[in-house]
């Protein structure tokens, strides 16, 4: 058993009979009445993301949960597939649980999310960043430089993103894949 004085960003807590992570937590000490934490909880199975407000000293049970390394093999019929970094041991998990899918891709590193007394996946987490190939974009046009303008770009996964002027088709890029964004040009 913990208490709302144990809370940090990432925290495994057991709520309403579910498994939430906490991503933002504040305490707060009115001038009348007794302190609070007010907190945002992500939920590990469905991602949603709700706010609610525990009373100072409230007690809470935490969940243990591991993070392992995994690599992408494969999709099929049964979902996706991934092996064991550790151990190869293979599994499938479903597209449900896999968060930037559209970035995903051969080889490709991740990490799946365990709960550690039932050895359930949770969640498989991409990096913050990947280098993808550039397969299709408009050419820019001369000139068009002086803004912050951009354009419409499709990668090797399929996935279109925005980026500046200036790239070109057959062009490694990093890409954010918490918010869909272009980061720089891969040299």
């Amino acid at each position: 058993m913990a208490t709302t004085a144990d809370f940090r960003n990432g925290l495994c807590i057991e709520y309403n009979n579910d498994l939430y992570t906490i991503v933002e937590f504040q305490h707060v000490k009115p001038g009348k009445g007794p302190a609070f934490v007010r907190t945002k909880l992500k939920n590990l199975k469905s991602g949603r993301v709700i706010e609610n407000t525990f009373s100072a000293g409230h007690k809470i049970t935490t969940a243990r949960v591991e993070r392992r390394p995994h690599q992408f093999l494969y999709k099929d019929d049964l979902g996706y597939h991934f092996m064991d970094s550790n151990n190869y041991e293979q599994m499938n998990i479903p597209e449900d649980l896999i968060t930037g899918l559209q970035f995903l891709k051969d080889g490709q590193d991740v990490e799946i999310l365990y709960h550690a007394e039932t050895e359930t996946a949770l969640s498989c987490e991409l990096p913050a960043h990947v280098e993808l190939l550039v397969t299709y974009t408009e050419p820019g046009l001369r000139g068009d430089t002086a803004t912050n303008a951009t354009k419409q770009a499709t990668l090797e996964t399929g996935a279109e993103i925005q980026v500046p002027l200036f790239i070109e088709q057959d062009t490694m890029i990093r890409v954010d894949t918490r918010d869909n964004s272009y980061v720089e040009r891969v040299k």
